[in-house]
């Protein structure tokens, strides 16, 4: 019996281990891509909402409330529990493919620097928190 409950113990700690290596792995691929800011930089509230409003809210609305081309981005779905950051820079970059909503696939998000990126997750994310 303990053989099995070893057995079963090391089998799970390799499941988290292999999930966490992978996301790690995506996170090294999306570095090399160019796709994060500096390490030291520090996103901005005030110029991500100016940044979305030029870049995002043709799809997501005013306010992030979504559009008929887009999802809101107040919806559970997109809050850090469920859609990390990375998945934000990732969307940028390349685009996602069609999975939570019904509007089509996003397209990648030409010529937006992984600063600008970083400001519009920061205004999400706070408009997220404070719409609860």
């Amino acid at each position: 019996m303990n053989k099995f409950l070893l057995l079963a113990i090391i089998l799970v700690f390799s499941a988290f281990l292999f999930i966490d290596e992978s996301d790690w792995l995506e996170s090294k691929r999306m570095a090399r891509m160019g796709a994060f800011p500096e390490l030291n930089y520090k996103p901005s509230i005030s110029q991500g909402k100016a940044e979305y409003q030029k870049t995002c809210i043709e799809c997501h609305g005013t306010g992030l409330l979504g559009s008929e081309k887009g999802p809101s981005l107040l919806d559970d779905t997109y809050k850090d529990s469920h859609h990390a950051d990375l998945s934000f820079y990732y969307a940028v970059k390349s685009g996602v493919r069609q999975h939570h909503w019904q509007f089509g696939d996003m397209p990648k998000i030409a010529g937006l620097p992984p600063e600008r990126v970083s400001d519009i997750i920061a205004y999400v994310r706070h408009k997220q928190k404070f719409n609860d």
